[in-house]
């Protein structure tokens, strides 16, 4: 199995902490909300056995990389120039973006910011979602009133971190558990995030909060193991979760920051893999995208998986993308 080898890059302004395998054509992984690059230590070997140069970092915020304090900081343009700094810092012209969770809107930011460096696009769990009419949490503000929404419960510096940080490891067992598709039913952790499936479904009061209802389980599920668990609680033990929280506050910011984006297409060839189980499937739509994003050559539903696909089902994901990659 390739190697697996760490270094650390310096990048718009920033050092990135970056794991890398292989040699080849670059692929860039961008991991999500609560996780590391070691959220794709199954694909990394993958990418690299089939001829290509898997990188994955932990993103601003996260692990081994800096962490900026100022919360705009994270916004956007911050993150897209990170990704693009990485390819200067690799002398690589342009690469294949790959996300998951958050880094599937970094991954697709790429594409629509920086056409020349990104070749392609592979998103997992978030579809593409043009830029709307309003500010997003203008929106969800007017979609969920006095129900919970876990976005918005993000938004107040201080209050997610202080439950999350409270007990780390049980809150990464958590979290990973219940969005994953080994826990109960999509629709009850929509309702237990607050996400919508309609709008008669039920979600908790506003003043809910977000560890609240999730189950310790008693066996993790056979796609992670108490020493992946062991890893992921020593980052964030030692990070905290504020930089990874700190996305979710520039949203507005965002939609004020690039107005350019207004009706805007990804024109690279794009694959989009999501989990039958993940809740996001709940508040979201890959309708647009067959409009949106022309060039859209599938839409994979991996059976049974949930939110975390990459991690849940390595083989069909890695299968998937080097499909794809060797279409291109």
């Amino acid at each position: 199995m390739p190697e697996i080898t760490h270094r650390t890059v310096e990048t718009n302004g920033i050092k990135l902490h970056i794991a890398e395998a292989g040699q080849g054509p670059p692929v860039v992984l961008l991991h999500g909300f609560p996780e590391l690059w070691y959220s794709w230590r199954h694909q990394l070997p993958a990418l690299a056995e089939a001829g290509y140069h898997a990188i994955a970092p932990d993103v601003r915020g996260y692990g081994g990389s800096d962490a900026p304090q100022p919360i705009e900081a994270y916004n956007m343009r911050s993150m897209t120039a990170d990704v693009v700094g990485l390819l200067d810092a690799l002398g690589e012209r342009s690469a294949v973006v790959v996300g998951h969770d958050w880094g599937s809107p970094i991954a697709w930011s790429c594409a629509l910011l920086y056409p020349d460096r990104f070749s392609a696009v592979v998103a997992m769990s978030v579809p593409y979602l043009p830029r709307g009419p309003l500010p997003p949490l203008q929106l969800m503000r007017q979609v969920f009133a006095n129900n919970f929404f876990y976005i918005i419960y993000f938004q107040e510096p201080g209050v997610a971190e202080k439950e999350l940080e409270a007990d780390v490891r049980r809150s990464l067992r958590l979290f990973l558990y219940r969005a994953s598709g080994d826990a109960p039913t999509g629709a009850e952790l929509a309702r237990s995030l607050g996400l919508l499936e309609s709008f008669e479904t039920p979600t908790p009061p506003a003043a809910s909060t977000f560890l609240e209802g999730m189950v310790d389980p008693e066996e993790l599920p056979g796609w992670i193991t108490e020493a992946d668990i062991d890893y992921y609680a020593k980052e964030f033990q030692r990070t905290g979760f504020r930089g990874g929280l700190n996305r979710y506050r520039n949203m507005d910011r965002d939609w004020e920051e690039l107005p350019q984006l207004a009706g805007a297409k990804v024109q690279q060839p794009a694959v989009f893999i999501t989990g039958e189980r993940d809740g996001v499937r709940n508040f979201t739509s890959t309708d647009g995208m067959v409009k949106d994003v022309p060039n859209l050559r599938d839409m994979i539903v991996v059976p049974g998986a949930g939110h975390w696909v990459q991690q849940e089902r390595p083989a069909e994901v890695n299968a998937a993308s080097i499909d794809f990659l060797r279409s291109l």
